[in-house]
């Protein structure tokens, strides 16, 4: 599968991860458009834009439009956050509501379930210089019509620029393989999302698109409906896990018989086969 890798010169994550690639193995310069630069090595192609990520609204057509192929596009990116805990972080994107950060509101982008879980699991076994590891749930732009993750360092300006770990989420990004494990959307939980990333990390299944219990706590049935299937859509699933233990339990019940009466399928760790390697 080829892959477009989206490297934002206004982000010093973005480039030293793109300065890894570059070290690690051959690279043909393509050219520019006008605006951004193109290398390409295999399936791997490298967009250098001038803009931050999360406004490169459409950018895969600008790729496309420049003449080339691909199959789903990696942004790589700094994370931020208030906790500046040292985090390495994929993540799906899209608006559950407005748009503040790109994008479009109450829009996902197609999400790549097997590339990013596939990437969290790489990065779990890694020794990854006191970084933790996890899910972000489904949060901001840009807008894009290929299937989108990104892959990122944080917390705060203190690591953005660590050296290594660019390099180590440089060399995920080139050891990611396709998997047939079924995919799933998460729902419920935090925006770290432990469990989908324990669950990810222990059983062959791939999570897409999760919705934190923030985004949807206080909705009526409709509207929490409306959610799932904006994240089953773009996560091509009918499949459900729930986090429910972090919910009430007459809440967990409700929300899976609301799910399942609208055709959805809720799954629990008993359905997938446990990784053994």
């Amino acid at each position: 599968m080829s892959k477009l890798l989206i490297c934002s010169e206004k982000d010093i994550s973005s480039t030293n991860m793109r300065d890894a690639l570059f070290r690690m193995r051959k690279w043909e310069n393509i050219g520019s458009d006008g605006k951004s630069t193109f290398h390409s090595s295999g399936e791997y192609i490298i967009m250098t834009i001038p803009e931050l990520h999360i406004y490169a609204e459409d950018v895969d057509k600008e790729a496309e439009k420049f003449g080339m192929k691909f199959d789903e596009v990696i942004f790589m990116s700094r994370h931020k956050a208030a906790s500046a805990i040292p985090t390495l972080t994929v993540h799906p994107i899209g608006n559950y509501n407005n748009a503040d950060f790109g994008g479009k509101s109450e829009t996902l982008v197609k999400s790549s379930p097997a590339s990013m879980t596939g990437a969290l699991r790489i990065l779990s076994k890694m020794d990854t210089e006191g970084f933790q590891v996890s899910f972000e749930v489904t949060h901001h732009g840009p807008y894009l019509d290929k299937p989108t993750m990104f892959i990122e360092i944080g917390s705060d300006e203190t690591m953005w620029g660590n050296i290594l770990a660019a390099e180590t989420l440089a060399k995920t990004i080139l050891s990611i393989e396709d998997n047939d494990y079924p995919n799933v959307i998460g729902v419920g939980g935090g925006h770290y999302a432990p469990r989908f990333t324990e669950i990810s990390n222990a059983y062959g299944v791939n999570f897409g698109h999760m919705i934190p219990g923030y985004a949807f706590n206080g909705l009526d049935d409709e509207k929490f409906i409306r959610k799932v299937k904006m994240a089953s859509d773009a996560t091509s699933t009918k499949m459900v896990y729930l986090h429910k233990k972090s919910l009430k339990k007459s809440e967990a019940t409700r929300l899976s018989e609301l799910m399942e009466s609208n055709g959805f399928e809720i799954v629990t760790s008993k359905d997938f086969d446990v990784i053994t390697n």
